[in-house]
């Protein structure tokens, strides 16, 4: 698997193949975006490793562009979906009533919204899923766009750099760009895990008068 997705990140298409998992992973939770961001994160070290005399690689991925590729798919791909669950229809209706999770994620989102803080969104990010129930929550539930897109850029920017540092570091300080990925996608599903435990937890009961 590693040398597969190590293949395609030497590929001048990497960022267009980040960008579309990224955007599209909102609806298909099984793309593995998160992968590859830090699939091309590790090639990048790999390529310009502390002592290296050899001339890095041009189609060895930027990491900057890489950091704003992904941030900037992630708000887009956010926003589609929110876009999606705005418009509504009876089908959609019908899937969001069926899910506990997308029901729950509406209730605590638009707890968390009305009262100016949308961290919620941030965490379910990092979330298997968080991030559909997320996005199609505030957009059933027809929250404005002010009050949805900033938290989404920051959730955006915060996976997309938690991702990015987890491929790159992670290589510079093990070494071995397969290791090093390794380490990093298992950081990534603790994180993944530990946001699903606070996405699912019950919400606080709100304070006596």
């Amino acid at each position: 698997m590693f040398e597969t997705v190590g293949s395609l990140t030497t590929s001048p298409w990497i960022y267009g193949l980040v960008a579309l998992s990224v955007v599209l992973d909102v609806f298909l939770p099984v793309l593995p975006s998160g992968v590859l961001v830090i699939a091309a994160a590790a090639a990048a070290a790999a390529a310009g490793a502390a002592g290296s005399t050899d001339p890095v690689p041009e189609q060895v991925p930027d990491i900057m562009a890489l950091l704003v590729i992904a941030t900037t798919a992630s708000v887009l791909g956010d926003l589609a979906a929110y876009r999606l669950a705005w418009r509504g229809g009876a089908r959609l209706d019908r899937a969001i009533a069926r899910s506990r999770r997308l029901t729950r994620a509406q209730e605590r989102l638009g707890t968390a919204l009305a009262r100016g803080g949308g961290a919620l969104v941030v965490i379910a990010r990092f979330a298997p899923a968080g991030r559909s129930v997320v996005s199609l929550g505030a957009g059933k539930m027809h929250r404005k766009v002010k009050e949805f897109l900033p938290w989404s850029v920051l959730a955006g920017m915060a996976w997309a750099g938690y991702s990015v540092a987890l491929g790159y570091f992670g290589t510079q300080w093990l070494g071995a760009t397969w290791l090093g990925t390794a380490v990093s996608l298992v950081a990534l599903f603790a994180a993944g895990a530990l946001a699903a435990y606070l996405v699912r937890r019950p919400a606080p009961a709100p304070a006596a008068p």
